[in-house]
C-alpha cells in the first residue's frame, strides 16, 4: 500500500468485541456480515475481537458506537449502520423491506 493523502483520510475499521463465555460470537459474526453486505463502501477492515466479562462493543474508526452495557440491548444492524454513516459524514439511509 502506498502512503497517499487518501490513506490518511479516515479510519474505516469496524471492530466488534464480544464475550466468548457468553457465546456472543454468533451475534458478532452475523452483525459483521450484515453491515458488510449493506455498507461495504464504509468498511476497509473488519475485526472480530474475542473477549470476556459480558462485553459486546462495536467500534467504528476511533469511536465506540455501541456498548451492550450502556445500550441495554444488542444493536440491530441499522443502529450501527446509521452510526457509521454519521461518522463518515453521510446522511442516514432509509431502507425499505
Amino acid at each position: 500500500m502506498t502512503d497517499t493523502p487518501e490513506s490518511h483520510q479516515e479510519n474505516r475499521r469496524l471492530e466488534i468485541e464480544f464475550c466468548t463465555k457468553c457465546r456472543f460470537q454468533g451475534r458478532a459474526f452475523w452483525l459483521a456480515r450484515e453491515l458488510f453486505d449493506v455498507v461495504p463502501e464504509l468498511v476497509d477492515e473488519i475485526a472480530l475481537r474475542p473477549s470476556s466479562g459480558g462485553v459486546f462493543t462495536v467500534r467504528y474508526g476511533d469511536a465506540t458506537v455501541w456498548e451492550l452495557a450502556t445500550g441495554g440491548r444488542f444493536p440491530e444492524p441499522k443502529d450501527i449502520r446509521e452510526a457509521m454513516l454519521a461518522a463518515a459524514g453521510q446522511p442516514p439511509r432509509i431502507k425499505h423491506h
